[in-house]
This record gives structure tokens, sequence and C-alpha cells, in this order.
């Protein structure tokens, strides 16, 4: 589903559902950097660990 198909989406949950996702992200981002642990992500099709240091040159901070 694209993000336009989510913005005209009837329930209210799955509209705000992208922006529930991008906070989820944020939020993993802190806790890893705080506990000095890596995070998986999916880039292009590729799973990716990206390192507390990582992060934190990062800013701890993306989308």
């Amino acid at each position: 589903m694209s993000q336009q198909d989510l913005s005209k989406a009837k329930d209210p949950d799955l509209r705000n559902s992208q922006a529930a996702m991008k906070r989820a992200a944020q939020m993993a981002r802190k806790i890893a950097i705080q506990t000095n642990t890596a995070i998986v992500v999916m880039k292009d099709g590729k799973t990716m660990r990206i390192s507390a240091e990582q992060l934190r040159e990062q800013g701890g901070q993306r989308d």
C-alpha cells in the first residue's frame, strides 16, 4: 500500500499507521543508543545491521 493509499484509507488506524511506525523507529534508535546495541533494518531489499556507534554518528534520527 502506498503512502497516498494510506492517506485515503477509511480506517483511521490505517491512516495513522505510517506516523506510528516512524515514531516506533525513532524510539528503537534511541533505545539502541542508550543500551549500546545495534538495530536491524531493511534497506533496498537488504538486511542491514546498524551499530549504536553508527546511530550516534547519524544523530539517532532517520526516516
